[in-house]
């Protein structure tokens, strides 16, 4: 608040910008940690104190490229870089609920409470919670800045990661105003639904396809990187913030950019004033159309809906035979698709992995085009097939999590004597809608590359990706769909479940790789793994009220 002048001059009333400010750090400050949460009911105070280790630890990461690279300002640049990132996925994945908290419509909005008051609050919000993360994250890079430039690069560091911040601002809330606007509020989360996913892609394609664009100069040295070389960095803004120290003596390499540090210090100002000065008009009457409840679509009978809902009935009763496991199968089916934190956390990894295996072809000595051309000489596709297991792994985690774990109370009013014929039922749902269409497309680009010869090693490498989902579900965290509260999700051996999650489709790919010549030890795995996929199904069926992992 002690630029107060500056948010009345914007058209905010300060006294009530500061009552809301105090109320909602006093609520965040009463949250559980973000690490290392216990499923505890009682007050959180110092709950912070882990997140900011956590944090801490992250900026001893990303402070590498100023150790690495010799260019100050192209080391400065990929840093903040990576602070854009990893603030903006932030914002999208974790703060959207602060960013458009549509509970507002109940406290605030009965009062005098004027448009940009409410986006200005809501910001500086967002702009403490930030800092929370960005002070930490950035105190190595401070650190290390004083040590190898002296003091002149500490006094200097703090202006550019403020306009960093405000960058980050900026991206998102512009956005998100922008579609608020330009979309019915009722439609709007579902937009910025996919919006998330598609950022989140992204920024996932960008952090693998980067490392693959910057090629040596000189590879007995490859610390002194030409950035000649790269000229299309003059365009992105953290460039313009790295050119900042240029005013302690350090050369601008790249020819014809001498003075666009001025950009990277006005264009964050300019951008937060036009967001709130041109964009906050109709904001608060927007967002009362948001709905916070995730209603999900209405089926009327004799409708379309309906008509769309048949498909998973038939499904449930073709892939299911007890009612329990039908039931089971259906409740995942539909609230799959109505959730949307479920839909934020799973639809992402589709492209993961094919980003992740070109981000693996690039690793080589030849170039894409060359290493795609002989792509059929080697065993990738068995690479490929393995790695459709993120999308099981992915699904799996998350489909026991919910903010309305209370209403899976309905499984216990029931007479169900097993409640693995349930989670069974879901655990199918998951497979047919999510991991066997997405695998189905990854072997039609397997075929059409290795040819129909691929095709014993396609069910092979479907049986045993199948078997390793029912065996993380059998030997993970077993328990009903949707009924384990989101924020209660950390456990003791966390850790060694993840281990496991990726130990165990590299040791089935291994064993899958020693037989790719020979059809016949191929058959013999294909039949000793479609036994161990029935007798762990089976196990995971008969699982029993006592075994059940509530919150």
């Amino acid at each position: 608040m002690i630029p107060s002048s500056l948010w009345r001059s914007m058209g905010a009333d300060t006294e009530q910008l500061r009552a809301i400010l105090k109320v909602r750090l006093l609520m965040d400050d009463r949250k559980p940690p973000a690490i290392g949460r216990q499923r505890q009911k009682k007050e959180h105070k110092n709950g912070g104190i882990y997140n900011i280790f956590v944090y801490l630890m992250f900026g001893l990461f990303y402070m590498l490229p100023i150790l690495l690279f010799k260019d100050r300002i192209f080391a400065m640049s990929v840093y903040f870089t990576l602070l854009v990132m990893v603030m903006t996925l932030s914002l999208i994945t974790d703060f959207s609920s602060v960013l458009f908290d549509a509970r507002d419509k109940y406290i605030l909005f009965p009062r005098p409470v004027n448009d940009r008051t409410l986006l200005l609050a809501r910001m500086l919000h967002v702009f403490i919670y930030l800092f929370r993360i960005i002070l930490p994250m950035s105190l190595p890079a401070w650190v290390m800045l004083g040590i190898q430039d002296g003091w002149k690069s500490v006094l200097l560091f703090p202006l550019p990661l403020v306009l960093v911040v405000l960058i980050a601002l900026f991206l998102v809330n512009s956005v998100y105003i922008l579609v608020l606007r330009l979309t019915k509020p009722e439609k709007f989360k579902d937009v910025i639904n996919y919006f998330q996913v598609v950022i989140s892609i992204i920024f996932f394609a960008s952090a693998y396809t980067t490392s693959s664009m910057l090629r040596y100069a000189d590879p007995e040295n490859p610390l002194h990187l030409d950035i000649a070389r790269y000229p299309w960095i003059k365009f992105l803004p953290s460039y313009w913030l790295g050119e900042c120290w240029s005013w302690i003596g350090y050369p601008v390499n790249l020819a014809g950019t001498n003075y666009f540090w001025v950009m990277g210090l006005i264009l964050p100002v300019v951008c937060m004033y036009v967001l709130i000065r041109w964009l906050a008009p109709q904001f608060a009457s927007r967002i009362g159309g948001i709905d916070t409840v995730d209603t999900g679509p209405v089926i009327v009978p004799g409708g379309k809906r309906q008509a769309a809902g048949k498909l998973y009935q038939r499904l449930a009763n073709i892939f299911n035979r007890s009612d329990d496991a039908k039931a089971g199968f259906m409740i995942t089916w539909l609230q799959t698709s109505r959730s949307r934190a479920f839909r934020m956390k799973v639809y992402p990894t589709f492209a993961y992995v094919p980003i992740y295996f070109v981000y693996n072809l690039t690793l080589g000595r030849h170039s894409l085009s060359y290493t795609f051309d002989h792509l059929k000489d080697g065993s990738r596709h068995l690479f490929l097939l393995y790695m459709t297991s993120f999308v099981m792994i992915s699904a799996m985690t998350q489909l026991y999590l919910s903010e309305q774990y209370k209403a899976s109370w309905i499984y216990y009013s029931t007479p169900v004597e097993k409640p693995g014929a349930i989670m069974l039922g879901a655990f199918k749902a998951l497979w047919v809608k999510y991991m066997l269409p997405f695998f189905i497309g990854v072997s039609l680009f397997v075929i059409y590359i290795w040819g129909p010869a691929a095709i014993w090693d396609i069910l092979l490498g479907l049986v045993n990706v199948s078997f390793f989902g029912i065996f993380m579900a059998r030997f993970g965290i077993r328990s009903l769909p949707f009924s384990i509260l989101e924020q209660g999700k950390q456990s003791g051996g966390k850790i060694l479940k993840s281990f496991f999650s990726m130990i165990l489709p590299m040791l089935l790919g291994f064993g899958h790789y020693f037989a790719i010549d020979l059809l016949w030890l191929k058959l013999v795995f294909l039949g000793l793994s479609s036994i161990l996929l029935w007798l762990v199904a089976d196990s995971y069926a008969n699982t029993t009220w006592d075994d059940i992992a509530t919150t």
